[in-house]
Parts: structure tokens; C-alpha cells; sequence
């Protein structure tokens, strides 16, 4: 069977953008996107506040109307609030109502929360651990898979602010720093001296992600550094400058936004579909083992589209889930429990229950086990052997 080619027409539609405002301290960022929401071009503004604490003062801006969301600091409860928004601003967009925004303030404190995890969980390595326990101050070593998780994380949230169905407006921190070579030591010019750059204090991509990028600057109109439009063009090297700047200008005028803007066709690329099946029936927080195990069958199903390798990736984090469940951390979280430690458990228990029954007829873990379909082989059972990276 040959392969199906693919094709549609371009709409010529300009997208919603994804605005990124950074720079200095105080120079507006945060006051433009407030100042927004008062715009009758748009429908509701939602604002996401992480860690600059301005949402609730600068409702007092006139005319000013956004929702301020909650959240409990976390990233998971982060990134569903924002899919939440997300999903309402699809529907709205479906309903012809005028687009809702969304507003992150800042990108600076969400990376920097990234950061801090991806420390936390380096602290914890056995190497960095056992290393510290010798010398407190000692350097920790940051693996270059802890920060892949943390780009994915923030990756995650940048995509559906990239593919927003409305306009979306994420705000950072930015300012001129020496400029360091890979070695870590300044660079300079002819004479010596040091050269100066500006930093965007977030992820190094998002500048690049944001389809315009305004900088701000205290005493300076507002310089919009890069367009993916075609209506404003800004050349190279050359930002273009905005002395009234208005996000509504920019965004209705400059850009050319209306009702009938979409969201950017950007579909998420990825390598296989491992990982987004796993996020999808959310093995990582199940508990239930026999979930787990229909969800081992259900892998291999004709209606997946998984290829056989994917099948096996995901059947090995199944059983390893499997295996964390039916075999716990101890008390003290050094790893499962052995079957030692399990008898021994039941021996108490029985004790405290008046139990007469010898201990040494106690199984470890007798409980009914669903029969298996006959044409399949059964779904290997997590034995409670614990590995060294366990331990």
C-alpha cells in the first residue's frame, strides 16, 4: 500500500502572536500587558502572576480587566491552568468572540523555577549526594539529561503559547552583561576591553519562539527587535522603534491581526510517541496494577499507530511502574522493600492482630491475578529484586 501524500493550500491568514516583552526593571513590560486589557478588541484577558506579585495592583490601571488565575506554584498545576485557558480560548475563537489573551509574567521566574528543580534533583544523585556528605560545599554536577527534562518542561508550555488560539503574551527580564566566550572568560575587543551584550534572563530560545519581540527600555521608546510578519518588517540589526507603543497598535494595526487570525499551524514534532502515550494515560501517577497491566495490552493495539519498538518502550515503563507499586519504598526510602522485609511486616501485623497462624505460611503478596488473553503471553510479573540504582 503506497503512501498517502498530504497537501493543503495556504490561507495567506495572518496568526495570533506570541508577544514577547522584555527588558529592564520598571520600564513597562508588565503595565502594557495590564493596559491591554482594557482594549474592546479582545475578548478576556486571563494573567497568569509567577513571582512578580503585580497582577492584583495593576487592576487598578483604568479600564483595566483580566482574570487573575491561581495556582499553587507548581509547575504541574502551571501548565494545566494554562491549558485550561487554552481549551477556553479555542472554544471562544470556535464561537466567533473576540480573541481571549493570556498573560505570563514573567518567563524569567518560570525558567528560574525550572532551574531550581533541575539543581534540586542533581543535589539528589548518589554522586552529588555522597559528594556533598564529604564536603558541603562542594560543586554539584548537573547532568545534561536533568536539563533536557527541564527544556521539555518549559517547551511544553512555549508550544501552547505558540499555538495559542488568541493572543498570547509572555514578559522576561533583559539587560546588558559582559559577553562570555565558551571558556568562560570575557570577550574582548582590540584594546582590551570587555564587549557588552544584552541577555534575555530566560530560556536562551524564547526570543526566538516569540513571533515579535519588543524590548523595553527605562527613558527609551520601546524597540520592537524581531517580526515574523510580513506587514512589519524589521531589518537586521536594525530594531525598529516605537515611541507611542500600544500592544493594542502593534498588534490590530502593525501586524494586521482580526477576528479572522488563527493560531499558528505548528504541530509539536517528536521522535516517537512514547512518551506523549504515557503522558496520555498518565502512567507515571497511576497506582492501580491492574490498570497497569490492561494498559500493557492495550499497547499493542491496532488502533495505537505505535510501531513495535514504541510498544516496547512502553510496555518496559509499564512494568517498571509495575514494579515501584508492588514493591515500595521502606521507611527509611532506601529503595523496595526485599521479601524479607515483606514477611517480616506480615509477622507483625499478626501479632498485632492476635494472629495464631505460623508467620513462615504468609506469603508476601498472594492476590488474585488476572487470567491473560490465550493468544497472548502474560505480562511478566515485577519481581521485588531491587537494582543498584535503587539502592
Amino acid at each position: 500500500m503506497g503512501i498517502k501524500l498530504k497537501t493543503r493550500k495556504p490561507t495567506g491568514i495572518v496568526p495570533w502572536p506570541l508577544l514577547l516583552l522584555e527588558g529592564e526593571e520598571g520600564a513597562g513590560k508588565t503595565y502594557s500587558a495590564a493596559e491591554f486589557s482594557a482594549s474592546d478588541r479582545i475578548g478576556q484577558m486571563y494573567w497568569i502572576d509567577l513571582a512578580e506579585g503585580s497582577a492584583d495592583e495593576y487592576a487598578a490601571i483604568p479600564g483595566a480587566d483580566y482574570a487573575i488565575i491561581d495556582h499553587d506554584g507548581t509547575y504541574r498545576d502551571i501548565l494545566e491552568q494554562i491549558r485550561a485557558v487554552y481549551l477556553e480560548a479555542r472554544r471562544a475563537a470556535a464561537a466567533g468572540e473576540p480573541p481571549v489573551v493570556l498573560s505570563v509574567d514573567s518567563g524569567t521566574a518560570l525558567w528560574r523555577m525550572l532551574k531550581t528543580w533541575t539543581h534540586e534533583r542533581a543535589r539528589r544523585g548518589n554522586r552529588n549526594a555522597k559528594a556533598l556528605q564529604e564536603d558541603p560545599d562542594a560543586a554539584i554536577d548537573v547532568g545534561m539529561n536533568l536539563w533536557n527534562d527541564a527544556t521539555e518542561r518549559w517547551l511544553d508550555i512555549i508550544h501552547l503559547l505558540q499555538t495559542f488560539p488568541g493572543i498570547a503574551i509572555i514578559t522576561a527580564r533583559g539587560k546588558q552583561i559582559t559577553a562570555i566566550d565558551d571558556n568562560g572568560k570575557p570577550v574582548t575587543d582590540g584594546r582590551g576591553r570587555a564587549l557588552k551584550e544584552w541577555k534575555v534572563q530566560a530560556q536562551k530560545d524564547l526570543a526566538f519562539d516569540a513571533s515579535v519581540w519588543v524590548r523595553m527600555r527605562r527613558g527609551q521608546a520601546p524597540q520592537v527587535i524581531k517580526a515574523r510578519s510580513l506587514r512589519l518588517r524589521v531589518e537586521d540589526g536594525k530594531p525598529l522603534d516605537l515611541p507611542d507603543f500600544t500592544i493594542e497598535n502593534l498588534v490590530f494595526t502593525r501586524l494586521g491581526c482580526s477576528v479572522e487570525s488563527q493560531p499558528r499551524q505548528m504541530p509539536a514534532l517528536v521522535g516517537d510517541r512514547v512518551q506523549a502515550w504515557l503522558d496520555e494515560h498518565d502512567v507515571v501517577e497511576l497506582r492501580d496494577v491492574e490498570r497497569l497491566r490492561e494498559l500493557w495490552w492495550e499497547a499493542a493495539g491496532d488502533d495505537t499507530g505505535l510501531i513495535r519498538a514504541e510498544v516496547v518502550s512502553i510496555r518496559a515503563a509499564i512494568e517498571r511502574k509495575v514494579a515501584e507499586v508492588e514493591n515500595p519504598p521502606t521507611e527509611m526510602g532506601h529503595g523496595p522493600a526485599s521479601d524479607a522485609d515483606r514477611l517480616r511486616a506480615v509477622v507483625e501485623r499478626r501479632a498485632e492482630e492476635g494472629d495464631d497462624e505460623p508467620a513462615d505460611e504468609a506469603e508476601p503478596d498472594k492476590r488474585p491475578v488476572r487470567k491473560a488473553p490465550a493468544k497472548r503471553a502474560p505480562a511478566k510479573r515485577a519481581t521485588a529484586k531491587t537494582t543498584s540504582a535503587q539502592r
